[in-house]
């Protein structure tokens, strides 16, 4: 983003200069050039100018961290070059602008932008001839977005069997369903973005057989297609409730555009919901629809909301911020059966219910995969470079069990590790050979709280608080022994969260920061 007329500049006008001096190693300063904010950095003794919001969502990364040479952003830990300005780890997909330095008398300018070359391009000895994606979602997306901007230029394929835009999933429970958000705002990618790279955008076409020997793919329609290298990034499906009634047309789940878009119909005329399952999913869906004064109530077994992976002080904190927002909550609580205008418990209760939004977890969509005979065993089971057991054939996101250097053979459903995965994979297809090693990361938005959660906990890990969560205010880390974390969740804290990525990816010591 950049400033507008109407926008007060922030900080100093670095296009008139400052003192050299204002800008120690390892510190950034906020100004502007005109009326776009501009971040000026000192890393490893050279000055550095990018534009000063994320192009993610708009983060301030003035507010954020400098690892090395890359600035990293406090909302959704996007993380940028200094250098070039190029965004090196998802969720961020384009670049901010790069500005020119000069240093003169113990003063520094900021002059004009530039455009320097992208930080992966290279020249490539023997790129595949051909390559082929399978799903158009966090992964893919940014595989082939990856691809292009290290230089590819052969053939890509994107294969999506919906036919619907690729979307920006994680909104499609959160600004979307709220109504806060238009339907072209949550596109991950403008129509044109496609064709202007030369991307083959195939929708409602679904790939229905892999012959890793003829190294060819078949679709629904009876075509076959030839590749030379493949990434499987077919994401997960919805879990369905074994209930009778869980297929009427007033269950609902959450996995893509159309699915959001019914639920809003259904909020546009019921006004009573019952949301089984206090996921994330579960939960966002009800702050969403609490925004559209709908009458929500939650039903789960846990005896707390997300206990399980934050903790009893977060989960008393996110049920005490729904209670408060109107939300109720029937907790340690099983379903029974569905009817058109109600849910029974298993305990006799019955709630009224115009809908019902059903979040009980997903599968990965792996059918395909194991059809092929490539290893499956909780997801398609991926080297550290994300090959699978066949040659030339990746697997990235929910869909890839890959071995993690602090937790081993790991799988998880996290939005931003499926784009980072999908952009090593798209390296490792043109030769890189480099081994994903990345920490898991997501956020959680409920109302005007976000959850940031890094790294992977199990139950055993020791749990303490910094903090006060009632307060919105807190640092809960998570420990198998000592002081060394295995996760660490913050809530009104995203620059600790941050410097707690760095540490588990062994980016920054304890000292450090």
């Amino acid at each position: 983003m950049s400033g507008t007329p109407d926008e007060t500049p922030t900080g100093p006008d670095l296009s008139a200069g400052i003192p050299a001096s204002s800008v120690a190693d390892g510190a950034m300063l906020l100004g502007h050039v005109g009326n776009d904010p501009v971040l000026v950095a000192r890393a490893g003794g050279s000055l550095y100018a990018i534009g000063a919001t994320c192009t993610h969502y708009g983060g301030p990364l003035a507010e954020g961290i400098i690892v090395d040479d890359t600035v990293r952003c406090p909302w959704h830990h996007a993380c940028f070059s200094l250098k070039t300005g190029e965004p090196l780890r998802a969720p961020a997909l384009d670049r901010v602008a790069c500005y020119r330095v000069e240093e003169n008398a113990g003063n520094v300018f900021v002059r004009d932008t530039i455009e320097p070359p992208s930080a992966y391009l290279r020249k490539l000895s023997s790129p595949p001839t051909s390559v082929v994606i399978i799903g158009a979602g966090a992964a893919g997306v940014a595989a082939a977005e990856m691809l292009r901007r290290c230089g590819y230029t052969n053939s890509i394929k994107l294969f999506d069997q919906l036919q619907t835009p690729p979307v920006d999933r994680p909104n499609l429970s959160k600004d979307y369903l709220a109504g806060t958000a238009e339907e072209e705002w949550i596109n991950l990618r403008p129509d044109d973005f496609y064709t202007s790279h030369d991307i083959e955008l195939i929708r409602g076409r679904r790939v229905s057989r892999i012959d890793t020997r003829a190294h060819t793919v078949l679709t629904d329609d009876g075509a076959n297609t030839k590749f030379s290298a493949l990434l499987l990034a077919t994401g997960s499906s919805p879990v369905r409730l074994p209930v009778p009634g869980a297929d009427l047309p007033t269950v609902h789940y959450l996995r893509t555009l159309d699915d959001s878009k019914a639920i809003i119909a259904a909020a546009q005329t019921g006004k009573r919901a019952v949301i089984i399952g206090a996921s994330f999913i579960g939960l966002e869906v009800a702050a969403s629809l609490r925004t559209r004064n709908i009458e929500v109530t939650v039903v789960a077994p846990e005896s707390l909301p997300l206990e399980r992976i934050l903790g009893p002080e977060l989960g008393r904190m996110v049920k005490n911020l729904h209670e408060s927002n109107g939300v109720t909550f029937k907790l340690g609580a099983g379903v029974k059966s569905i009817t058109s205008d109600a849910v029974q418990l298993a305990d006799g209760t019955s709630l009224p219910a115009d809908f019902v939004v059903v979040g009980v977890g997903v599968r990965p969509d792996v059918a395909i995969a194991q059809d092929a005979g490539i290893k499956v065993d909780n997801g398609v089971v991926v080297s550290a470079t994300l090959e699978t057991s066949s040659p030339g054939i990746y697997a990235a996101g929910d869909i890839a069990s890959w071995p993690d250097p602090r937790s081993g053979q790991i799988r998880v459903e996290h939005w931003v590790v499926a784009q980072r995965q999908g952009q090593t994979a798209a390296r490792n297809m043109l030769g890189a050979n480099e081994p994903f090693t990345l920490t898991p990361f997501f956020w959680s938005r409920h109302y005007d709280l976000q959850i940031n959660y890094v790294g992977r906990s199990s139950r055993d890990d020791k749990r303490k608080v910094d903090g006060d969560p009632m307060k919105h205010d807190c640092t809960v880390t998570f420990a198998p022994s000592g002081d060394v974390i295995s996760a660490q969740a913050d809530v009104g804290r995203d620059r600790s969260n941050l410097l707690a990525e760095a540490r588990l990816d062994g980016e920054i010591t304890q000292r450090d920061s």
